[in-house]
């Protein structure tokens, strides 16, 4: 493990909260480098963007396939193609599911390290089995196979996150949301540009310094041992990510889980006992945010539950009626904006319950049965013979 440098390790104690507190300035470094490079961009993505049948394909391991849960909404929004989230450990073991073979696409890979063995082989079964396949590469390890191997392709363009994304600590944060800004920077610049970014940075920046010392808002308590995230849209990615980030810091001492507020009452909201922790993301939408609001109210209501938080960017009377938490007063921001202020609370509230459990945050899994790089993955050439549909 990295030592942390002297000049931060009498303020801040681990790699993880560094790499928490770090992520305004790593967006605003990002999306700085990616003007930079604008020019040679926009004519590597502007002639793929202007194919009518382009499908963009968001793709990562783990953590890095939650970005695509979070924006790929966005994304078709404003680009007005199809764009789907696929992870890499989907399209290893089943490329024939996930690959179009007879339509041009765009894979977008996210990657902290760019040696996860699986998206290594996604790319390479993605030139495989699609014809007319570019690649966009959005990693933080200049020295990654991914990167390397775009670098050398006539298909593919890489961008590389600044060097202080490619995370220390065991858990990603900056990695991912630098990551995910760039990407929204770089196919919808019109609406994710710098100077309009540097308001949601700037947000953020208030979120992060509300937590000091590592404290915050979310209350502290030795009464749960299971949490549930619940998301809307884009918010249920985030969701997910927030349900592994305490599971990983906590190495599964804490069970998570996460669901979309209509989704939950199907089933899910079984798994709801008086040891439960819910935590459910408010959307800014007025459409959407009612059916937030109607959950929070019934989960409220049921009693069940050890505790239901609601965090929202706007105070609302439903919400101030339990415990809640609130962004610091500021320009109301849309849903994909939020995604960067919502995320600091739930990487905070892992850090410091993965303390509370006398874990070591930046190598939570002493046994190492998971790594920051994962291993033990057999990649197994495809074969063409199938037996059945």
């Amino acid at each position: 493990m990295h030592d942390l440098p002297t000049a931060v390790t009498s303020q801040y104690s681990t790699w993880t909260e560094i790499e928490i507190r770090q992520q305004p300035d790593c967006w605003m470094s990002a999306l700085r480098s990616i003007d930079s490079q604008r020019a040679v961009l926009d004519t590597f993505l502007s002639p793929l963007l202007a194919q009518d049948n382009l499908n963009i394909i968001l793709t990562g391991a783990g953590t890095s396939a939650f970005i695509g849960e979070m924006i790929s909404s966005v994304l078709h929004r404003h680009t007005g193609k199809r764009v789907t989230a696929i992870p890499t450990t989907d399209i290893v073991t089943n490329p024939d599911d996930y690959l179009p073979q007879h339509q041009p696409v765009l894979l977008i890979s996210f990657a902290r390290s760019g040696n996860s063995p699986e998206s290594v082989a996604a790319f390479d079964l993605a030139n495989q089995f699609i014809p007319t396949c570019s690649h966009l590469v959005i990693t933080c390890n200049q020295d990654g196979h991914l990167y390397k191997r775009t670098r050398g392709s006539k298909n593919g363009f890489a961008l590389l996150m600044p060097s202080q994304t490619n995370d220390k600590a065991f858990a990603m944060t900056s990695s991912i949301t630098s990551m995910m800004c760039s990407c929204l920077a770089a196919l919808v610049p019109q609406k994710f540009s710098t100077p309009h970014f540097t308001r949601v940075a700037q947000r953020a920046r208030d979120v992060i310094a509300a937590h000091k010392e590592g404290s915050q808002n979310l209350p502290d308590s030795d009464q749960f041992s299971r949490v549930v995230y619940l998301g809307s849209g884009g918010f249920q990615g985030l969701a997910r990510e927030s349900a592994l980030k305490l599971l990983e810091l906590t190495a599964g001492k804490i069970t998570t889980f996460y669901d979309s507020p209509t989704g939950f009452r199907h089933g899910p909201k079984s798994l709801v006992n008086n040891e439960t922790l819910v935590i459910m993301y408010i959307s800014n939408q007025t459409y959407t945010r009612q059916y937030d609001l109607d959950l929070l109210v019934e989960l409220r209501r049921d009693g069940i539950a050890k505790q239901v938080i609601a965090i929202a960017d706007q105070p609302d009377d439903i919400s101030s009626s339990g415990t809640h938490c609130y962004l610091p007063v500021g320009e109301a921001l849309c849903d994909t904006e939020l995604l960067f202020c919502f995320l600091p609370y739930a990487q905070f509230f892992a850090l410091n319950q993965s303390v509370r459990a006398g874990i070591t945050p930046d190598t939570p899994s002493a046994s190492g049965t998971v790594n920051r790089v994962v291993q033990g993955v057999v990649i197994h050439p495809w074969v063409t013979q199938q037996i059945g549909a």
